[in-house]
């Protein structure tokens, strides 16, 4: 009794009610999948979704769909990078940090976006990094090095997914892009072209020459947001009657990790489930549909707390509207206007000793975010990944299967089965 009554307790904290069964959040959990959307918010680990719920206020929607975790490691390493990480996503196989859907001995592999192909599935790529960053590149590519982005991009068209969308214009020529013309892509370059792009078959959406801007900068842009791109993917590749493999990248909330900015991770994170709200509304209308959401790895060993004792006071994040980066394009060559431009984008009164930590760091933007991640109270241990387990969320037909402790490298395995398509990693 006494077990049951902590577990309550906790369970309704602050009026944050976390479920304990997701058997009416899923239903048809065991029929088939005709489509599969799976979800990497790139960095993301149970810090950050515990942080995010305090960010929100309530209960997020990856809460309701909480079904187990997975280990990331990398065949090289207790520590991977994205691009391992990813390839045990899209492979099934553990491969060495920086190789893209390429095994350790330099064998391609065969991903479950070109298993879903070959079954006359349609597919797609969604993300806000490059669309030949790691985690999208993994997907219907193969190269030795994740660096080989030029390299990268022709593959995408060669394998002919069907929608591609993400920053990364510097790494499709105008041959490519004519190529991709002539093989029934429409072009698009800005947020305005999506209806136009609804209505096509194929669409390449390139809205930025490298990464687009982080969801905190994206006001200075013309760019669509993630959910924008979400939507339009699954309307353009719903025509298909065979169904769809999506994936869809939050890519920065990683690079927020990396910069230790707390507000950046945060926005991010709230841009990715306003994207995931967009799947899940998609997926229960259509009863046919997996959702699968799995961050590829930790980035930052983002903490709840860490300056000592106290509350998290997340409400500092809310009040911030610029990332670090951005900031710091702000400051004058002395960086005399610190305290100025820091409390225009972050109401924040900077005390002298925060002013001279900024004026005098290498890297005055990290400094500027861990100065604001004091304040809010969220620790970090890494500038780089770190190697926890990550959760794992499901919903709809085959979300069962996911439940449990798994390898980064059963997720693909499950998707086929939730499909019930022939898959074998390693091939």
């Amino acid at each position: 009794m006494i077990a049951a009554a902590s577990v309550i307790a906790v369970g309704t904290f602050a009026g944050i009610h976390l479920p304990l069964s997701h058997a009416k959040a899923n239903p048809n959990d065991k029929g088939k999948a005709k489509n599969v959307i799976f979800m990497v918010p790139d960095g993301f680990s149970a810090s950050y979704a515990t942080n995010y719920r305090w960010f929100k206020g309530e209960e997020t929607l990856l809460d309701s769909i909480l079904v187990g975790m997975h280990r990331t490691y990398s065949a090289n390493s207790e520590i991977t990078d994205s691009a391992a990480a990813g390839t045990a996503f899209a492979a099934g196989v553990k491969t060495n940090n920086g190789m893209i859907s390429t095994s350790p001995e330099g064998k391609e592999l065969k991903t479950i976006l070109e298993t879903a192909e070959e079954e006359g599935k349609a597919s797609g790529l969604v993300a806000t990094s490059t669309i030949t960053h790691a985690t999208p590149a993994v997907f219907a590519s193969h190269v030795a090095t994740r660096a080989d982005e030029a390299g990268i991009a022709p593959q995408l068209i060669d394998n002919d997914v069907d929608v591609i969308l993400g920053g990364g214009k510097k790494y499709f020529p105008e041959s490519l892009l004519n190529q991709a013309g002539e093989k029934g892509y429409q072009y698009i370059s800005n947020k305005k072209d999506l209806s136009k792009a609804k209505k096509s078959d194929k669409v390449i959406g390139l809205f930025a020459e490298d990464a687009m801007a982080p969801e905190l900068d994206r006001d200075t842009t013309n760019q669509p947001s993630l959910r924008e791109m979400t939507e339009t993917a699954l309307e353009v590749l719903n025509k298909d009657k065979d169904g769809f493999f999506l994936m869809v990248e939050g890519s920065q909330i990683d690079w927020a990790g990396h910069d230790h900015d707390a507000a950046w991770a945060m926005k991010d994170s709230e841009a990715f489930e306003q994207a995931l709200e967009a799947a899940l509304e998609f997926a229960k209308k259509d009863k046919n549909t997996l959702i699968v959401v799995a961050g590829d790895h930790d980035t930052g060993g983002m903490a709840v707390g860490g300056y000592g004792q106290g509350d998290v006071k997340l409400e500092v994040l809310r009040n911030v509207t610029a990332t670090g980066d951005f900031m710091v394009t702000k400051l004058n060559a002395t960086r005399s206007n610190v305290k100025e431009v820091v409390k225009q984008y972050t109401t924040l009164d900077l005390t002298d000793a925060e002013v001279q930590k900024i004026k005098s760091a290498d890297k005055p933007d990290i400094a500027i975010n861990e100065v604001i991640s004091e304040r809010a109270n969220i620790g970090w241990t890494s500038y780089n990944h770190t190697g926890v387990d990550i959760p794992l969320y499901a919903f709809g037909p085959g979300a069962d299967l996911f439940r449990g402790l798994h390898q980064n490298t059963d997720l693909p395995v499950l998707m086929a089965q939730a499909m019930k398509i022939n898959f074998t990693p390693g091939n």
